[in-house]
């Protein structure tokens, strides 16, 4: 990936950060997919006070990729205001082993750090589709 699509994808989701809906925790994230044909698609955090009805921002992102047909994913961003960059959280790398196996994971911060891992490297020994066989 080049660092001007890396830059760009960091940027739409800042930008999707700002529609998250954090009344609880008010820690809002962005997310934003690249998939192969090119497209983007973002999402936020969205809580609910019964909190496990709560949906990560990476997680919608995701979702909305594949309920429009996606099914290559090569990036995934993330974005949250802290000291160092945001990880996802195990669920989300739960889901993203499942449906980005691949893909390049940039985890961000409001003030520009960054760190870049692959979703094998943030779910190592994974328990995945051919563990239920």
């Amino acid at each position: 990936m080049t660092e001007r699509k890396i830059d760009e994808l960091v940027n739409c989701a800042a930008k999707a950060r700002e529609r998250a809906y954090t009344p609880y925790s008010h820690y809002s994230v962005g997310a934003a997919v690249l998939t192969k044909s090119g497209d983007v698609y973002t999402g936020c955090n969205i809580e609910n006070a019964s909190y496990g009805a709560t949906c990560c921002a990476e997680r919608v992102a995701l979702f909305k990729a594949v309920s429009e047909g996606e099914q290559d994913i090569q990036m995934i961003a993330v974005i949250a205001d802290g000291d160092k960059p945001v990880p996802p959280c195990g669920i989300c790398r739960q889901v993203m082993i499942e449906l980005a196996p691949q893909a390049l994971v940039v985890m961000s911060n409001l003030e520009g750090k960054r760190e870049r891992r692959t979703v094998q490297e943030l779910l190592p020994s994974a328990f995945e589709k051919s563990s239920l066989k």
